[in-house]
């Protein structure tokens, strides 16, 4: 992500207002805007695998899922961000009456890319773990099977990992689970890359 220029640090609602109007999209932190870059094909296909596997499991449960243009915002920190996908389970908070800018997430899944993948491991974890209605944060590797889950214990963050195509991610907050095979399927990774991995 790139910061986009401006002359004074950018409000909260300035953004908004902004952002509403846009063509594409952006995220916002501590008076400045970042562009998003668009997602390459394995990325896509990674985000519309888990997205079908985990919907189809809401039915009748009262959970909604939100795929990359669902806004989130972090009230603690002023973050505001487009996860991959971002599930609610129960009665969903929006910041206003836009209805796009969601308070109160359960579950935010990552597919990790090489120009963000450093940020979604630290600084936006370190932010989105500020939600409290938060108790689960994915991240999903695009150049290997790798998922990383982080389960809110208390104050901690528990991790578990998944790297076979037999294992399946679970998650237990929303009563759902996926197998690896699944949400890797189709996906074909670069030789040059894994092999430096």
């Amino acid at each position: 992500m790139s910061s986009l220029a401006h002359k004074n640090p950018l409000r909260p609602e300035d953004y908004l207002a902004l952002e509403r109007l846009a063509t594409g999209r952006s995220e916002y932190h501590d008076g400045r805007i970042y562009a998003m870059a668009g997602a390459s094909r394995v990325h896509g296909l990674l985000a519309a695998n888990l997205s079908r596997h985990l919907g189809n499991q809401f039915d009748d449960r009262g959970c909604e899922l939100y795929i990359a243009d669902m806004r989130v915002s972090v009230e603690a920190t002023g973050l505001y961000a487009y996860p991959d996908i971002a599930i609610i389970c129960g009665t969903p908070s929006f910041l206003d009456g836009k209805f796009d800018t969601l308070l109160n997430p359960t579950v935010i899944i990552e597919v990790l890319s090489p120009s963000t993948e450093s940020w979604d491991r630290g600084g936006k974890f370190a932010h989105f773990r500020r939600i409290e209605s938060l108790t689960d944060y994915v991240l999903v590797s695009q150049d290997k099977i790798l998922v990383e889950h982080y389960t809110r214990q208390g104050e901690q963050w528990l991790l578990t990992a998944w790297s076979r195509p037999a294992d399946s991610l679970v998650i237990d907050s929303i009563g759902c689970s996926v197998p690896l095979a699944d949400i890797y399927a189709r996906v074909t990774f670069d030789p040059d890359q894994t092999s430096a991995t």
